[in-house]
């Protein structure tokens, strides 16, 4: 089972329609929506802020939510794909978001809705991400729009997939 953890009298709230991986770790004020998924060795860290998270959110392996004491909270849109070893930190991310793997995203970003950070991008502190474009690069800039081919086959695709993928491990 995973490590679910109170902190500061907060408990996460995890509806029973999520999966969650056994070395998945879940601390404090963290509220998740129906038919998320926390896949390996992911963190989702709301010991010092709160963190909320939509529905259809996939947290993949290896990555890390967390968010800034007395500053900065972390929300989640709806079929939010956060890719593996992704870091995401005290920013917002809209419905329908794909962030790559190994991205990171800094405290006061604004992602809007149908975008996609790249694999490996990093979205320096306070970056707003136009909707439905593709930010890429160290640090992270516009290099193009979503075409509704792309968005439809990768960002839509990924969401709906990890809610199959958490099926094969629920008994």
């Amino acid at each position: 089972m995973a490590l679910i953890k109170a902190c500061r009298n907060y408990h996460p709230v995890i509806p029973t329609s999520c999966w969650l991986a056994e070395n998945a770790t879940i601390v404090g004020e963290v509220t998740m929506g129906e038919n998320c998924s926390v896949w390996f060795n992911a963190v989702i860290r709301g010991d010092v802020n709160t963190i909320t998270m939509g529905n259809n959110v996939n947290i993949q392996d290896g990555a890390v939510i967390h968010c800034t004491y007395e500053k900065t909270k972390t929300t989640l849109g709806n079929n939010v794909s956060i890719g593996h070893n992704a870091l995401v930190h005290g920013c917002t991310i809209e419905d329908n978001v794909l962030v790559g793997m190994g991205s990171i995203v800094m405290d006061n970003c604004y992602v809007e809705s149908g975008s996609i950070i790249a694999a490996g991008a990093v979205l320096l502190e306070g970056t707003r991400v136009e909707g439905g474009s593709i930010y890429a690069g160290v640090p992270a800039k516009k290099v193009k729009n979503i075409s509704p081919e792309l968005f439809e086959g990768e960002v839509m695709r990924i969401a709906k997939n990890y809610r199959m993928y958490a099926s094969w491990f629920e008994d």
